[in-house]
């Protein structure tokens, strides 16, 4: 449901990284944020406990180009990964466009991981959108890490509708502007379509 502002001759676009707590979606954000162009970001604004961890959402609106005249700007936020946080993540879902499920490669964290994409089916469902319908992108996120799952297990588990994937370590950057630029594309695909 992106906005259209005819005025500023803008289109504005929401893109949510959902997943489990701590899997690295703040993360993926904080990287985009830091290693894009100044003249194309907003100000990043994080809610965060004491702990450093994501209550409500991140957002950074960036320009990456334009349609049919209108320039594009991309709204990113995050979840929050608690269940404890269910509602904010429902408001969050609001009017979205597309979605990158980040998922925390570690094995402990694989029913977490089938937890937080059902409850993200239900949420969309309950905001009038369809996960098979709506723009994707699956993230295996620390990759780096000894006890990470391998990549044909989780897309075993995790895969929804053969959705691009991607391998990542969000730290470093690996695999973080790919995801972005894959769930932008299938967003901008659509508002084309239009």
């Amino acid at each position: 449901m992106s906005f259209i502002n005819y005025a500023a001759r803008e289109i504005n676009v929401k893109i949510v990284y959902y997943g489990p707590g701590l899997c690295g979606k703040t993360t993926n954000l904080q990287y985009i944020y830091e290693r894009s162009n100044p003249q194309q970001k907003g100000r990043l604004i994080s809610l965060a406990t004491e702990t450093d961890r994501t209550l409500f959402f991140d957002f950074l609106p960036l320009d990456l180009g334009t349609v049919r005249g209108f320039k594009t700007r991309f709204h990113l936020y995050t979840v929050p990964g608690q269940v404890f946080y269910d509602a904010s993540r429902k408001l969050i879902l609001k009017g979205v466009d597309g979605v990158v499920f980040v998922a925390d490669s570690q094995e402990a964290r694989m029913d977490a991981n089938v937890e937080s994409l059902r409850n993200l089916e239900d949420n969309l469902r309950e905001n009038g959108f369809e996960l098979k319908a709506i723009p994707y992108v699956l993230q295996f996120n620390k990759r780096d890490l000894p006890t990470a799952v391998s990549v044909d297990e989780m897309y075993r588990l995790l895969n929804y509708k053969g959705e691009p994937t991607y391998e990542a370590i969000a730290p470093q950057g690996m695999g973080v502007f790919e995801t972005l630029k894959a769930v932008a594309k299938q967003v901008l695909y659509e508002l084309r379509r239009k």
